[in-house]
């Protein structure tokens, strides 16, 4: 992608792309407590073996600067057609306005598509204006009604 005289390349996380990734994190909330590095590898070694599941992450030069994770779910409706949850959409403070969050979230749905998904959906806890509206201009519509039950209090916005 062309943003201005910024390159951004999206592709699936590895091993590799952890501390990055588990740094990136800090900027959903930075109050949340870090993953240790150990943990993180093995969950991320788990999670990968998710048949067309991908944690993406969009990076400039060596920075990681936007990720989301797209998880396929197998579907016994639709006539076995699986669909798609997007998480932990996030963008590097420093790196925000620039149309990156809209790129990842493309990328999410197109990986979505390609493991023949129907569907693409994700569920934000924030009730500000800009962030809905990011999430419209992405091209996704507020269209269902979404329940939790949660473990953990929810974050601040």
């Amino acid at each position: 992608m062309r943003q201005g005289m910024t390159d951004l390349t999206i592709r699936a996380a590895g091993q590799a792309d952890l501390p990055a990734l588990l740094d990136l994190y800090r900027h959903l909330d930075a109050g949340d407590m870090r993953c240790p590095a150990d943990k993180a590898a093995t969950i991320l070694e788990r999670f990968l073996s998710y048949a067309g599941s991908a944690i993406l992450v969009g990076h400039i030069g060596a920075d990681v600067v936007a990720s989301c994770t797209v998880v396929v779910i197998p579907n016994l409706t639709r006539g076995g057609t699986p669909y798609a949850l997007i998480e932990n959409v996030v963008t590097d403070a420093g790196y925000r306005n620039r149309g990156l969050g809209k790129a990842i979230l493309r990328a999410a749905v197109e990986h979505a598509w390609s493991a023949g998904c129907y569907k693409a959906m994700l569920i934000t806890g924030s009730k500000k204006p800009s962030t809905l509206a990011f999430y419209e201009a992405a091209g996704f519509e507020q269209s269902k009604t979404g329940f939790q039950i949660r473990r953990l209090p929810v974050r601040a916005e």
